[in-house]
């Protein structure tokens, strides 16, 4: 029932992923994308993966979205086209080997479910026996974000910090192209009651 489940999940990110391509009003993709972020993060639950998908929810389909939705409200909520045919091609090329390295990388994995995986036999028993006396910390699962993962938390920390100040941004430059604007029309208006 699982796998049905996953596969539904999977077909209906790959609907939207297509629309989101599709689609040309970025106030449309933006939501989209929230929406993908969360059947995504529907996708961690059944994989029994909380924590994941909670991160998902709160930041793919939460932040993001909001911080999506704060741009557009000061640049244009349509996508200007451009590059013609052959800039589309190359961008297609690229997402296809990103893709095709991706899926490469997964067959060294062990199968979904499996229950000689070296993660059920190693891992979890020595963080549920030892994580209180190598790290120090009375919760499990604060040692395991903190210490065991704690390169993969600062990872997820400078991606998010990365994204915050990319938006900061272009906020920054759109409000300063409207303050020069501004002060454009101002000036000429001056010029004009002046002659």
């Amino acid at each position: 029932m699982e796998n049905v489940i996953i596969i539904v999940l999977m077909l209906m990110m790959g609907a939207v992923g297509l629309a989101i391509a599709r689609i040309r009003d970025l106030f449309a993709v933006s939501m989209l994308s929230g929406i993908f972020s969360l059947i995504g993060a529907a996708a961690y639950v059944v994989l029994d993966a909380v924590d994941v998908a909670f991160t998902e929810a709160a930041v793919g389909a939460g932040i993001s979205t909001v911080l999506m939705l704060g741009t557009l409200a000061l640049t244009t909520r349509k996508e200007k086209l451009g590059g013609g045919k052959s800039k589309s091609t190359t961008a297609f090329l690229v997402v296809a080997v990103t893709g095709a390295v991706l899926v490469y990388g997964t067959f060294d994995m062990p199968r979904y479910g499996d229950k000689i995986a070296a993660i059920h036999h190693h891992v979890v028993p020595r963080y549920i026996e030892k994580s209180g006396e190598e790290v120090g910390m009375p919760n499990i699962v604060t040692s395991v974000l903190a210490s065991y993962r704690g390169y993969d938390t600062l990872g997820e920390v400078f991606v998010i910090f990365t994204a915050a100040t990319g938006v900061l941004a272009i906020l920054g430059r759109a409000r300063r192209r409207r303050e020069d604007e501004e002060a454009d029309e101002g000036g000429s208006d001056t010029k004009g009651a002046a002659s």
